[in-house]
């Protein structure tokens, strides 16, 4: 099946605008209604009363420098 990305946004933040930011996401998820922005698109989505729900945890290493970095992700996802 195709990716297509439909919303994007990354950038650096503190620990507490991270927090803030997710629970905003949170209080948005609960009402199964999520308004996306960034400074060049916004989009909408409703989320539906039961979908999957993921966390997870990565190391990954740089072949090139050794450089270690680590990625802690939370993913909804659901099918129509």
């Amino acid at each position: 099946m195709p990716e297509e990305i439909l919303f994007k946004t990354e950038e650096q933040r503190t620990r507490a605008e991270i927090a803030e930011a997710l629970t905003a996401a949170a209080d948005q998820i609960e009402s199964g209604a999520v308004h996306l922005e960034s400074d060049t698109e916004d989009r909408d989505v409703n989320v539906p009363e039961n979908p999957r729900f993921e966390v997870e945890l990565e190391r990954l290493t740089d072949s090139e420098t050794g450089e270690e970095r680590y990625e802690l992700e939370y993913e909804i996802r659901w099918t129509k």
